[in-house]
């Protein structure tokens, strides 16, 4: 499997366009992540480009609709793990147990979050956000109130980072793929 064939899926499943720029930026995140933990950049990007993929059109059935449409290109039995795993205790009970998982899981929500966050700033850009102006959308309960801030304190618990260095690390992620994000989101829309 390779990333054109996870394109041509995600495409297959997913219209909207905020959809497939959540899926362009958990993909980024996840390069990132990887690459600064000395992990296969490419193999965390297809887990973070595909972690929605059932998400749009069956959303009862997110996670457990996941591995038959991966299956349609030849998912790995590890990358159905890590996608399913993402949605622990939420929609899945798929447990994340390496360290890529735990990262998915802890940034999944927080993209969302940073994103909602970005649009609200005159810039409409991650590459001007602090952490603290981060942190004062995170306390406003109303603020993004689709994206669990419950799972993203759980998620920087698994991995044993605090709450501060987790929306550091994704801020950082976000902000060096930010352009990127948009030329791609251009090419598939």
């Amino acid at each position: 499997m390779d990333r054109e064939q996870a394109i041509n899926l995600l495409k297959k499943y997913n219209k909207e366009e905020f959809h497939l720029r959540h899926a362009l930026t958990v993909e980024q995140v996840m390069r990132y992540f990887a690459k600064k933990n000395g992990y296969d950049e490419d193999f965390w990007g297809l887990v973070g480009l595909l972690h929605d993929v059932d998400y749009e059109q069956f959303p009862d059935e997110h996670c457990k609709k996941a591995p038959e449409l991966l299956a349609e290109i030849g998912a790995s039995d590890e990358l159905i793990h890590a996608v399913c795993s993402h949605g622990y205790g939420i929609c899945s009970d798929v447990k994340p147990e390496h360290e890529m998982e735990k990262i998915l899981f802890a940034v999944d929500e927080l993209t969302g979050l940073i994103w909602a966050a970005a649009k609200m700033r005159p810039s409409k850009s991650t590459k001007d956000m602090e952490v603290s102006s981060l942190k004062k959308k995170f306390k406003d309960k109303k603020f993004a109130a689709g994206c669990s801030k419950d799972t993203i304190r759980q998620g920087a618990e698994q991995l044993g980072w605090e709450l501060n260095d987790l929306f550091e690390k994704t801020i950082l992620a976000m902000r060096a793929s930010e352009d990127k994000i948009e030329e791609e989101l251009a090419k598939i829309k």
